[in-house]
């Protein structure tokens, strides 16, 4: 693993963050190059899947299980400046389970007519109803690329609670319209990578404006925690080092994801060589 993502180790301002609201935003954590290769790449496999699907080109799409289907995917898997903050939050014991890109186009005037609220959830279905708990635990996070411009509002904007992580219930409006009266648009520029909670209470948004909105999601979470797509990406594995092999889900058997070995987890020892035993959580 790159040595440089000792640079962008988690600070006590991001932590202290992201335990108090629940996310924390990363601007410029991505070159512009990168992100135009990834939008070339995105739009290849978009139009194929629109194709195979019957999804119009005016249709929002949400890809599941994207990290597969190009080895430029890969590179934000361990990404420098993105990546460290995923460990000083979970620690070492941690997979990628879950990476899906929402493609938002703009929407037509008659559809910014109607107004209705937005639709507010929490990460990861059943665990929000079977563990227990007020909160209940976090058990996973997610990063988002924006690879497109929302700096403005109406850009098809990632909205948040800011704190509502810390409560399993969100307390609505009266009415059937409004959104909670503390509800945030994150305003932010391509390459900017935003860190949240799963419990944080979160909604996409309508696009009214004149550029389709790009996301890529990866969701990282403890290595006992069933992935929540399919993870197509046993083709990849021969060709990633022993950390990414790590992330995408390998493992010496059953055991080595509750009660792993070193050989189950290589993060854990190259952070104690790098970082000093003392940085490494038990």
């Amino acid at each position: 693993m790159d040595t440089a993502c000792l640079n962008y180790c988690l600070t006590e301002t991001e932590s202290q963050q992201f335990e108090q609201d629940g996310f924390f935003i990363i601007e410029n954590a991505l070159p512009s190059e990168l992100v135009e290769n990834l939008i070339s790449v995105v739009d290849y496999l978009l139009l194929q899947h629109r194709e195979n699907n019957g999804i119009g080109v005016h249709e929002t799409v949400n890809m599941l299980d994207f990290v597969g289907k190009d080895e430029i995917f890969l590179e934000l898997l361990d990404w420098p400046k993105t990546f460290p903050k995923v460990w000083g939050i979970l620690g070492w014991n941690i997979q990628l389970y879950h990476s899906h890109m929402i493609i938002t186009p703009p929407g037509s005037a008659s559809e910014k007519s109607q107004k209705r609220r937005l639709g507010w959830h929490q990460d990861s279905g059943r665990l929000n109803i079977e563990l227990q708990g007020d909160p209940r635990p976090r058990v996973s996070l997610k990063v988002a690329f924006f690879l497109s411009d929302t700096s403005e509002p109406e850009c098809g904007n990632f909205s948040i609670v800011p704190g509502s992580h810390q409560s399993n219930e969100l307390k609505m409006p009266e009415n059937s319209v409004s959104n909670p009266e503390n509800a945030l648009a994150v305003c932010v520029p391509p390459g900017t990578a935003v860190f949240f909670d799963r419990r944080l209470w979160h909604s996409a948004s309508p696009n009214y404006s004149n550029i389709t909105r790009k996301v890529l999601f990866y969701g990282y979470s403890y290595r006992w925690l069933r992935p929540r797509d399919n993870m197509t990406v046993e083709h990849l594995i021969n060709q990633c080092d022993p950390i990414r092999q790590q992330l995408l889900g390998a493992s010496t058997g059953g055991m080595g994801y509750t009660s792993p070995q070193e050989r189950d987890v290589p993060l854990k020892p190259w952070l104690r060589e790098h970082l000093g035993v003392e940085a490494v959580a038990p």
